[in-house]
């Protein structure tokens, strides 16, 4: 196998995820993701909905 570096950059994506009692929403936008933690479940939940519909994506997926 060739070891080439690979061109693969992640598509956009919206990512939440509970742990440790704080939640966290990972935007991936043009290959890089960014995390924002929230304390509370709705406000996670908000924001990841407002990422949703900027970046025109169908859903949001919960880890």
């Amino acid at each position: 196998m060739d070891n080439v570096p690979s061109n693969k950059v992640d598509p956009p994506a919206i990512e939440v995820v509970e742990a440790c009692g704080e939640w966290f929403v990972r935007v991936v936008e043009d290959g890089k993701a960014t995390t924002t933690s929230f304390e509370l479940e709705a406000f996670a939940l908000t924001f990841a909905e407002g990422q949703r519909m900027r970046l025109g994506l169908e859903k949001i997926a919960r880890i």
